[in-house]
């Protein structure tokens, strides 16, 4: 799965900020939450609009870019 299937912007939708696709919550606020300590399944329950597969994609394709410029 490659990004454009997980996220997109559009310049309607939150002023063009990175967000799942298919819904209005940022890429970020995923971030922020593991950076906070929550779990992905209670980022998860608190966004119902993403997927719990499309959360893990989303990090399993972070993790595989940071990877291939170390």
């Amino acid at each position: 799965m490659n990004a454009s299937d997980l996220i997109t912007t559009d310049p309607d939708i939150l002023g063009g900020t990175p967000v799942f696709k298919g819904t209005r919550v940022p890429v970020k606020t995923l971030f922020d939450y593991l950076e906070n300590n929550y779990t992905l399944g209670e980022f998860v329950e608190c966004f119902p609009s993403v997927t719990r597969e499309a959360a893990q994609a989303l990090l399993e394709r972070s993790e595989s870019v940071l990877l291939a410029v170390a």
